[in-house]
């Protein structure tokens, strides 16, 4: 029997009822350890690595790269080892969490450490260099093996339209609610604590436990319902398995998937720069302290976090697209306005702030809620249901544009000349007029082209309700017969 088939009624009628408060809660709190450690390396391993451990900033980059690429690599993969595996005590994705959850947080806490070897090799830069990017690929690969099977159960607990939304508001409740614990984290730990090299090297380790026990805390929360789900499922005699580049095949002919990688990939490219970038910004164009930066982004996050009530709760009125659209809007306008601040106009820069959370709580919120539907589409078309692949290429081709992306943004700081610290320095490098320009182009401009064409792909989207509505009772029909 295959995994990675199912009859659509033995799985839609586990989870066409409403799911109750405590399995979304159990889901939501599963991102929460990824949303910690995710939120701290966009914001500051770039950072770390120029101005901790001395790396240049093209060469940093480059880790990150690599990094990206290895994660992008790996995330099919894992996606379709889930869709194929078989447990009776865990069913299919909860194994991979239960047993990465450890790993997962002991690597990311050894990418936070400056090895010794590189006080005695100061001018040699290449075996730190090859330290980072063997941590950060293994880091990468454990990353995988935690997250990509949780957000592969989305599907296997509600078939509801809207519930998903509002599971996916839950979900990015803890998401976002992370992301602002690990900046108040960040916040008091530079307070505390002086050395910039210990200050991440406390942070990582606090952020690296609560990560696990969030984990397990999800494995355990929603595993009756994911093992009732999977119960039904396999007590349905299933049609053979496409073989697996067949199936490659089906996921990119899909046109509506293709719109939602799109959609996923030039939000997150506008996220992830912004957030790269920004430290840089407050710190060298603003003239602010590096214990500015958390409390800037925790308005930023902040925002969006309350933000996902009222946007989840507008969806279910106007449509995903309409949320989207209004979102973006007021995120690109705060993009574009980065550009022209100067150093002194705090309370304008907050106010961006704000209106770039109000944009980014739609990124977070609407394309996850849009993949479902794609699955549902392609199990009209094919009788077979694959989360894991679509859920993994989806990751893939994502990540390999924010690889590009963190590639350009560092390499293009170092031919502007940027100046990287040296090991042990207190006190950072005055950056050239050069730099300067580099990071407020980075900071304004490519975010807002990136957002202007996730808004296009949006409006051509074409799975609306009423699309979806009709996707369901044609599953339903065919079950019947």
């Amino acid at each position: 029997m295959n995994d990675s088939v199912g009859d659509g009624n033995a799985q839609r009628n586990p989870v066409s009822e409403k799911l109750d408060l405590k399995t979304k809660l159990a889901y939501g709190v599963g991102d929460l350890g990824p949303a910690v450690t995710a939120n701290i390396s966009v914001f500051f391993l770039l950072v770390f690595f120029t101005n901790v451990a001395g790396i240049p900033a093209g060469l940093a980059g480059s880790i990150l790269m690599i990094g990206k690429i290895w994660d992008g690599i790996n995330d099919p993969v894992v996606g379709f080892l889930t869709d194929k595996t078989k447990s009776r005590r865990w069913g299919r994705r909860l194994p991979w969490m239960f047993y990465g959850a450890i790993p997962f947080g002991i690597f990311f806490f050894l990418q936070w450490i400056v090895p010794r070897f590189s006080a005695q090799q100061s001018n040699n830069i290449w075996p730190l260099f090859w330290y980072y990017v063997v941590i950060g690929v293994i880091s990468q690969a454990f990353y995988t093996v935690v997250n990509l099977p949780y957000t592969a159960m989305t599907p296997e607990l509600t078939q509801d339209y809207d519930e998903r939304t509002s599971l996916n508001s839950f979900r990015f409740t803890f998401s976002i609610g992370g992301s602002i614990l690990s900046l108040i984290l960040t916040q008091v730990i530079f307070f505390l604590i002086s050395d910039r090299q210990q200050q991440y090297l406390v942070l990582s380790g606090i952020c690296a436990i609560i990560s696990i026990l969030a984990l397990y805390c999800c494995v355990f929360g929603v595993r009756d319902r994911i093992l009732a789900f999977e119960a039904k499922r396999t007590q349905i005699e299933e049609p053979p398995s496409l073989p697996f580049n067949e199936q490659l095949k089906i996921v990119f002919t899909n046109r509506a998937f293709l719109f939602v990688i799109g959609i996923y990939l030039f939000s997150w490219l506008g996220v992830q720069i912004t957030a790269s970038i920004i430290p840089y910004f407050v710190v060298d164009c603003m003239r602010l302290k590096e214990s500015d930066v958390p409390t800037l982004m925790i308005a930023v996050q902040g925002t969006a976090l309350l933000m996902l009530f009222v946007w989840g709760a507008l969806s279910k009125k106007v449509g995903k697209k309409v949320v989207y659209f209004l979102g973006m809007s007021l995120w690109i306008i705060a993009a574009a306005g980065l550009f022209f601040l100067q150093p002194g106009q705090i309370a304008l820069m907050y106010f961006m702030a704000v209106m770039a959370g109000i944009g980014v709580s739609t990124a977070y919120l609407i394309p996850w809620s849009m993949i479902p539907d794609v699955i549902e589409l392609d199990e009209l078309q094919t009788g077979q249901r694959r989360e894991g692949i679509f859920y993994g290429f989806m990751v893939l081709l994502q990540k390999f544009g924010l690889a590009f992306g963190l590639f350009l943004v560092g390499n293009a700081l170092q031919i502007a000349g940027f100046k990287e610290a040296v090991i042990g320095q207190t006190t950072l490098p005055i950056q050239p007029e050069s730099a300067l320009l580099a990071i407020r182009i980075a900071v304004g401009p490519i975010p807002t082209i990136c957002l202007i064409c996730g808004l296009v792909l949006t409006y051509f989207y074409p799975i609306t309700r009423e699309m979806h509505a009709e996707i369901m009772l044609k599953l339903k029909e065919r079950d019947q017969k």
